[in-house]
């Protein structure tokens, strides 16, 4: 008897211990989490950040989104050393607009590339685009530094003029013509409290078939990732990562003026800040083709995300941030 009961005592210990340790685990991250954690700054503009290039060559102050809107549309592009493959997203992009305008003169959009702070000619491939439709409805925004995919659409957004706005990745992955069906997705959700709703587009529908092409450590990072996205932050968004969302001018205004995160789990905390204000969310699927380039470097990419995944929510959850009924646009 004594012989079998030393073992157990072992085995209880040992989970106590793992219990302990645990928690004494969990209660140092969410201290990290707290004391690291950075209040949500003012949008901090460069000078040189608070004005575009027209086609004439001469500088013009940005608008801003608490402007009352003057297009129907504004799409936003962030872009980071994307001179190979801007050109391609644009030509599809500029011409579906152009025609959408034909055929609809009441129609009017905005393009904004938003530079962030690359190394190449992006900036000079995007500005041959504002020669050749105009600086009314292409617009450059060179960023000093680089800021983060989040950082960058964030600048975008606080310079937009539309009633609703688009976010387009730069490599086009995404079919620009899907954007009508996010439109849909969007109209169905009405009546919009406070004017606000947003459309995700999502390419949840492709799982089996990229699942079929990732290696098996590159599907286990993304289930693993799925999975952190809806245990700790967003509940009933299959896909929060697709680069393709549609939000009216007031979702915009109130879910980005409360973003913390700049790089590439941004797009978890605005969904997240989104279901806090209660927002109403469409997912749709929308067409979409891998496109050679990426910036994502898988495992540390991957590893980076789920870290800012945790203190999303460790960071909420510790009142470090907290987010407000009332709060304003800055």
């Amino acid at each position: 008897m004594e012989d079998g009961f030393v073992p157990v005592q072992l085995a209880v210990l040992g989970a106590a211990l793992g219990a302990a340790f645990a928690v004494a685990s969990l209660i140092l991250i969410s201290f990290v989490a707290f004391i690291t954690a950075t209040e949500m700054p003012p949008l901090h503009r460069h000078e040189e950040e608070k004005f575009f290039l027209n086609a004439r060559g001469q500088m013009e102050m940005l608008p801003s989104i608490r402007d009352s809107p003057t297009k129907r549309l504004s799409v936003v592009v962030p872009s980071y050393n994307e001179e190979t493959r801007l050109p391609v997203m644009m030509d599809e992009a500029l011409g579906y607009l152009e025609e959408r305008q034909k055929q609809d003169p009441t129609f009017t959009y905005e393009v904004i590339v938003v530079d962030d702070g690359s190394r190449d000619q992006t900036s000079k491939v995007a500005l041959n685009y504002c020669q050749k439709y105009g600086s009314d409805k292409v617009r450059v925004i060179t960023l000093v530094k680089n800021r983060g995919k989040g950082g960058a659409i964030k600048m975008g957004v606080f310079s937009s003029r539309g009633e609703k706005i688009l976010m387009a990745d730069a490599d086009g992955a995404t079919k620009f013509p899907d954007v009508e069906k996010l439109e849909k997705g969007l109209n169905d959700l009405q009546p919009w409290p406070d004017q606000m709703a947003i459309a995700c587009g999502s390419r949840a529908h492709l799982q089996e078939e990229s699942i079929a092409q990732r290696s098996y450590f590159r599907t286990l990072l993304m289930y693993g990732f799925h999975f952190l996205v809806w245990f700790l932050c967003v509940k009933g968004i299959r896909d929060t990562q697709c680069g393709f969302k549609l939000l009216t001018r007031e979702a915009a205004s109130r879910t980005f003026s409360s973003l913390h995160i700049e790089r590439w789990a941004f797009d978890v905390e605005l969904l997240y800040i989104a279901q806090f204000f209660k927002i109403p969310i469409a997912e749709i699927a929308v067409n979409w083709t891998e496109i050679e380039g990426s910036k994502l470097v898988p495992f540390w990419s991957w590893l980076q995300m789920g870290r800012d995944l945790l203190f999303i929510r460790l960071r909420y959850l510790t009142g470090a941030w907290r987010l407000e009924q009332t709060r304003k646009t800055n």
